[in-house]
């Protein structure tokens, strides 16, 4: 016999309603079709559940389809963790079919990109270097990256410039800095003092470095006037620095009078993290009466296989 004061609820009297009536928001023609062999990519999203991330992806595919379709811009924000995932290649095909006409990247990403080109490979071990302190000081890495930079540009572009002569010709190909300059695509770098290795080698310049990535925000800020009405944005692996230069430039531009509504904002990452999810998928479409105005989606997975996933559907939907 219980020793509580208190006796549990008698559920006896509870009303119940009828299956049939209540209904329910799940149904089985939403359910997932078995994979037909032989059917490709196609066949593989048209399997996907009509349900949460699978028609996510699904739209997803659909409003980039419809960017390029209406000449709309389809703008990457870049983590580090996207170009050290050996993605550089797909991206630039994606560049070369329409599929993305401009990049930002933040810090990492830049140099991740940079160091492929230099050498075939980057990312140190950091556990291994840094109780010596040698972690960020390669001497290629830093000298060239500071050198690079230069008045009256930005740094995507001073640093694919740069690599036109410097990447090694077995690696050209591997760099997206150098394929977007190639291309005349513009590419944006936003950094925060402090956070990437060529901010503690002898040839930074400081004033240099800030009067750089200025340029690049104001020139990110001319790509978000484009993508009223139809356009794309996608943020791909970066937690804070993109999210926020994202939502700064879109606010600038609104201020500055520019219409920019009715587009679409994703969120690419293996974690979702807060400012993505707010300042990229939910933030940039709310309304002036309070009703939104395009649409956010967030799409959970690793980068290494969700992004040529991607790039597969929109292939094979062009």
């Amino acid at each position: 016999m219980s020793g509580y004061a208190i006796e549990p609820v008698d559920l006896a009297g509870l009303k119940t309603v009828s299956l049939h009536d209540r209904g329910g928001k799940v149904r089985v023609a939403d359910f997932a079709p078995v994979y037909k062999k032989g059917s490709g990519i196609t066949g593989l999203l048209n399997a996907l559940p009509h349900i949460l991330a699978g028609d996510s992806f699904r739209a997803v595919v659909q409003a980039i389809l419809a960017a390029r379709a209406a000449n709309k811009p389809v703008i990457w924000g870049l983590g580090g963790h996207v170009i050290k995932c050996g993605l550089a290649p797909v991206l630039a095909d994606l560049m070369r079919k329409g599929f993305a006409t401009g990049f930002m990247m933040n810090g990492s990403a830049s140099i991740h990109d940079f160091e492929i080109a230099l050498a075939g490979y980057t990312s140190e071990d950091v556990e291994a270097v840094l109780p010596d302190g040698r972690f960020g000081s390669a001497e290629e890495t830093g000298r060239e990256w500071n050198m690079a930079l230069r008045e009256g540009m930005g740094i995507g572009e001073a640093l694919g410039r740069a690599l036109e002569s410097l990447a090694a010709p077995e690696f050209a190909a591997s760099s997206l800095l150098l394929e977007a300059w190639r291309a005349r695509v513009p590419v944006t770098v936003h950094v925060a003092v402090g956070t990437d290795t060529p901010h503690t080698h002898p040839a930074v310049n400081a004033q240099l470095l800030g009067a750089a990535t200025h340029h690049d925000f104001r020139l990110f800020c001319s790509l978000v006037t484009g993508l009223n009405g139809g356009g794309v944005y996608i943020n791909a692996g970066s937690a804070v620095v993109l999210p926020e230069v994202f939502l700064k430039a879109l606010s600038a531009v609104r201020n500055l009078g520019y219409e920019v509504r009715d587009f679409t904002t994703v969120n690419m990452d293996f974690l979702q993290h807060y400012r993505p999810r707010v300042n990229v998928v939910e933030r940039p479409h709310a309304g002036l009466d309070g009703k939104r105005d395009g649409r956010g989606y967030a799409l959970t997975g690793h980068h290494e296989i969700m992004l040529p996933l991607l790039a597969a559907a929109l292939t094979e939907g062009a």
